[in-house]
């Protein structure tokens, strides 16, 4: 008797618990919903802090990079990166990281230059120190960076072969790295969503024409058509006109995937109630499109823009790295993995190959953060 009545307590008791997060889960608002979901894929809501760091830091770049991107350091060509460290040769530990001071000799059987270190020199580590002068959004005049040493020099990544601390290019090149996926995909957002509409809600033979406009879009190889295109611009344009033609070359070829995905949504609510109800009041197609149809399946949009933002970047790399995308005195993560395509450099300065890493983790990064907000989109689905 006393084991029934226990058991019938629990199950009252879930009971209870269970309609208790129903009531809460009705009270909430949908962003509400699809923020608890997110926040649950605990890889996405880390990449999403990683993308947040890099974003403020190239927004900031003067501020964090330790050395002018153009300033070579003659002392220091082709160094290697330095090696942080707490302890010294000793064996004391030092709170305050330090770098040994190196200084650079021709090593007698390959000629190169190698850079020692002075065991007896150390060049500590400090925040907010002087150094390179900097106009900030040109009109912020300072000298101030984030970390640095007041004597000698420090390379956590090292330097290239004209002496320029490829930590300080990463920082740069990644504003144009980074910004360019997203104005592309501004591009791609507006032609993507405004062309399938129109071909979902009219149908017949503006359908079909926009279709197979499409297909013959997308029987071309992509590469070869970044190439051919890239290659019409004039050489001697300036490094601003070439980044603007190259987010548009790449925002006006990438829209075509999500133009059919969003005439494949719009096939699917244009015979809805809300529709014939706006076409019988009178409401321009114009309206339909922007007030009715596209913010009904703007969170595809969303989940396609975010996912499309990767491509973008790789894009901008391969034109880059094929010497047709962003030209000097600008750099970019595609431009700086330009200098090893030889591979006695790779062999020799392998350090170069670091730019490559900041876009395997940018592209995963966005993958990540794409693929859970195509899980939350839905909130109210299990």
């Amino acid at each position: 008797m006393i084991l029934k009545k226990s058991k019938k307590a629990v199950k009252d008791l879930s009971r209870t618990s269970h309609s208790k997060n129903e009531e809460e889960y009705k009270i909430l608002t949908p962003a509400q919903l699809m923020y608890r979901k997110f926040i649950k894929h605990r890889v996405a809501v880390a990449s999403t802090i990683v993308l947040i760091i890099l974003y403020f830091m190239i927004i900031f770049a003067e501020f964090f990079a330790p050395y002018d991107m153009t300033k070579p350091q003659t002392a220091y060509l082709a160094a290697n990166p330095d090696r942080v460290r707490f302890f010294d040769s000793e064996g004391k530990v030092h709170f305050r990281p330090f770098v040994y001071r190196r200084t650079g000799e021709r090593d007698s059987k390959t000629l190169r230059y190698i850079y020692p270190e002075d065991k007896n020199t150390k060049d500590f580590i400090y925040l907010f120190v002087r150094g390179d002068e900097y106009n900030m959004f040109g009109f912020i005049k300072s000298d101030i960076h984030f970390f640095g040493v007041k004597e000698g020099g420090l390379f956590l990544f090292g330097t290239d072969q004209r002496g320029r601390d490829l930590l300080s290019r990463i920082i740069f090149g990644g504003r144009i790295s980074l910004s360019i996926g997203f104005i592309g995909v501004l591009i791609i957002i507006f032609l993507g969503s405004f062309i399938g509409t129109v071909s979902g809600y009219y149908g017949g033979w503006v359908d079909n024409g926009i279709q197979r406009f499409i297909e013959i879009l997308r029987t071309i190889p992509q590469i070869a058509l970044w190439m051919a295109l890239a290659a019409t611009l004039p050489p001697g344009l300036p490094s601003t006109y070439v980044y603007l033609g190259i987010v548009v070359i790449l925002g006006l070829i990438g829209w075509t995937g999500l133009a059919r995905e969003v005439r494949g949504k719009v096939l699917a609510i244009r015979n809805s109630d809300f529709v014939y109800a706006a076409e019988i009041s009178g409401a321009s197609a114009k309206r339909i499109f922007f007030v009715h149809l596209i913010p009904n399946i703007s969170s595809h949009i969303i989940v396609t823009a975010t996912l499309t933002v990767p491509l973008m970047i790789l894009g901008e790399t391969a034109l880059s790295f094929l010497g047709l995308g962003i030209k000097p005195p600008m750099t970019s993560w595609g431009l700086l993995l330009n200098q090893v395509r030889e591979v006695q450099v790779l062999k020799y300065y392998p350090w170069l190959l670091t730019p490559a890493l900041f876009i395997i983790l940018s592209v995963l990064c966005f993958n990540f953060m794409g693929d859970a907000l195509r899980d939350v989109i839905d909130p109210y689905s299990k």
